[in-house]
């Protein structure tokens, strides 16, 4: 049986470095500095003198090599010189080891200096000093950067035994992250063999050793020249025309697998990694335009806040939990009646911020005494309140459970939040407050005057933020049609003219935390969602994406409006305007006629008395109604 050859044994070492105990790997690299140094020492006075030490200089240097090595590794524990990840080196660790080097023999010059006089080290050569600096600074970053050259080297041959080929679409600065990424990463089933890429100045170029082929359209030709089947879109800030169009190239060229670096939303570390591509959904083809925010005052307005949110384990609230971790809160608290979604977030958060403090909470806002107790307990400066129900047709089958965690429960955290000394509080609310003929709606606009009316009343500001349908949320249609869809059909739309507003969560978050910063309280911030899309269209859409055809492969059928449901939403009253913000997609709702507080609250108290003495369904949304639009039947016209 044929030996291993060299180069595969230290393939196997590299491989294996990761598994070594942390002390046994620091060992190894302050045994390999110390030979560095006293093998440069040595060297530096072979130099000077020509390749031949004299006798005496030769005596000296038993007495300098350990004292050289006491203050070298000394100052290279100081200045972090350990403190890397030997596959990942980079510009930061190398320019620790420059420090180290500098600074250490700066330290050997002075402590020469202080012992000129004494026999053992008198007439000590000083040009040695920078010789010994240069070949120090040599050695110790050529055993730093020897993993990542040993695997460069060994990537020169071809693709990696056990890896796979892919071309990666997007050769900016997300492509260069993660082709760095999957060729560092060991444990990554892929490897780059080429960029495509739009731009005529990248074509051509190499970026760490893989080529820019050419444009996109050449996607099909270079899968099938390359005998690649897999393919990375990453250009998460392009257009999801684009995207639709990279897609249906990439099915041209027969790719048995497609991954995409999602929308800059959701990147929520700010670097792109290998974990990080994922499999196309629905909503990366769909039309819609990217949001773009400004991140600055976002974390002005919560880094180093305990920052608390309802409903954490909603499709809202765990976008807002990701979202706000981005921006370094002291503690973020997850607040949920759901006790395996909470479980499922504290997984998540952990994995993607290991450094972040999160704190779950079980708890049920309708239960005055456990949320006083938690926010007396935790003290938040930040609330953001996304716990609701939001189903339009139960709602309306149940409008007292309805009223009681929409409409009570906001009051009830919002009063909670007053008492613990909140510096603001932020609505999630939707645009089915507007106009509302549904339950749902007609409670979340009640929410919306509760936030109103106490803004003023103490230091707290309060605030809401309406938006849309969230793309891919529990309970949106997508969810739906894709599971008729593989089903075989048919998929059931509502109404041909059926028509909403949407965005992904993702986006949408990020708006609502840049509307809460630029709040100074008491607005209702209407988001730009955009151009309304036909669900008639977005049914057709998603069967298309499936490499299916509408009403030939996939029947589509009309159901009918449910009850409460609108064939457009609004996000405005006719009485309303907007006025615009500091950002594009963020407008404020011009509020109509005033009220206070005083007029909600004795309306309040007999639609709770109603509530508890089970008034039926239709005496409740009366009650709403009367709310809203006033016992005469006029609208008030608030946001």
């Amino acid at each position: 049986m044929p030996k291993p050859s060299l180069t595969r044994r230290f393939a196997k070492f590299l491989a294996s470095w990761e598994g070594w105990p942390r002390l046994c790997r620091l060992a190894a690299f302050v045994l390999a500095d110390a030979v560095v140094v006293a093998i440069s020492l040595w060297l530096a006075f072979l130099v000077r003198f020509d390749g031949a030490i004299p006798p005496r200089y030769l005596a000296m240097l038993r007495y300098l090599i350990p004292i050289v090595l006491g203050i070298k590794l000394s100052i290279f524990f100081l200045f972090r010189a350990y403190r890397f990840s030997w596959p990942y080196v980079g510009l930061e660790e190398l320019f620790h080891v420059v420090l180290g080097c500098g600074v250490g023999s700066l330290a050997v010059a002075t402590l020469l200096f202080l012992l000129h006089n004494w026999r053992p080290l008198s007439g000590f050569p000083r040009s040695t000093l920078a010789i010994d600096f240069a070949f120090t600074l040599l050695g110790t970053g050529a055993i730093r950067l020897s993993n990542r050259t040993a695997r460069y080297l060994f990537a020169r041959g071809g693709v990696p035994k056990g890896k796979r080929k892919v071309l990666v679409v997007g050769a900016g600065e997300a492509g260069e992250q993660l082709v760095r990424s999957l060729k560092q990463d060991q444990k990554a089933s892929l490897w780059p063999v080429g960029f495509l890429d739009d731009d005529p100045r990248k074509q051509g170029l190499f970026i760490h050793g893989v080529p820019v082929l050419g444009p996109r359209a050449r996607l099909p030709e270079v899968m099938r020249a390359k005998g690649v089947d897999t393919v990375i879109i990453a250009m998460p800030s392009a257009p999801s025309r684009v995207i639709r169009e990279t897609v249906e190239l990439a099915r041209k060229g027969q790719a048995k697998e497609i991954k995409i670096i999602p929308f800059l939303s959701e990147l929520y570390t700010g670097e792109v990694r290998v974990s990080d591509a994922r499999e196309v959904r629905p909503e990366d083809v769909l039309p819609r335009e990217p949001v773009s925010v400004e991140l600055g005052p976002i974390e002005r307005f919560l880094k180093g806040k305990r920052v608390l949110v309802t409903g954490a384990a909603g499709s809202i609230g765990s976008e807002l939990c990701r979202q706000i971790l981005r921006f370094s809160p002291t503690e973020l608290v997850a607040l949920d009646f759901d006790e395996t979604g909470l479980f499922n977030l504290e997984m998540e958060l952990g994995r993607l911020f290991p450094h972040g403090k999160v704190k779950t909470v079980i708890a049920n806002i309708r239960e005055r005494p456990r949320i006083s107790s938690v926010f007396q307990q935790e003290r938040p400066q930040v609330v953001f309140h996304a716990a609701a129900y939001k189903h339009v047709p139960l709602m309306e089958l149940h409008p007292e459970e309805a009223v009681k965690t929409n409409v009570f429960g906001t009051l009830l955290v919002a009063e909670e939040a007053v008492r613990a000394g909140a510096e603001a509080f932020v609505l999630i609310s939707t645009d089915k407050a507007v106009n509302p003929v549904s339950v749902m709606g007609m409670s979340k606009r009640v929410a919306e005057m509760i936030v109103l009316t106490l803004n003023g009343k103490t230091s707290t500001r309060f605030m809401a933020v309406r938006f849309g349908n969230v793309l891919g949320s529990r309970g949106s249609v997508i969810p739906i049609f894709l599971d008729q869809i593989r089903r075989g059909g048919p998929v059931t739309v509502t109404h041909p003219e059926m028509e909403r507003y949407f965005m992904t969560t993702s986006e949408a978050v990020l708006l609502v935390l840049q509307a809460a910063a630029m709040g100074s309280g008491g607005e209702i911030f209407v988001l730009d969602m955009g151009k309304p899309v036909k669900i008639l269209d977005l049914a057709k859409e998603l069967i298309r994406f499936h490499g299916l055809e509408p009403d030939k492969d996939i029947p589509i059928v009309f159901t009918g409006p449910r009850p409460g449901e609108k064939l457009r939403e609004e996000v405005l009253t006719a009485e309303e305007g907007t006025e615009a913000t500091a950002h594009k997609q963020i407008y404020v709702a011009k509020i109509g006629r005033k009220f206070t507080f005083e007029d909600l609250a004795g309306k309040l108290e007999k639609l709770a008395k109603a509530i508890e003495e089970q008034a039926d369904a239709n005496m409740i949304k009366m009650m709403l109604r009367e709310i809203i639009y006033g016992s005469e039947g006029g609208r008030l016209g608030q946001g």
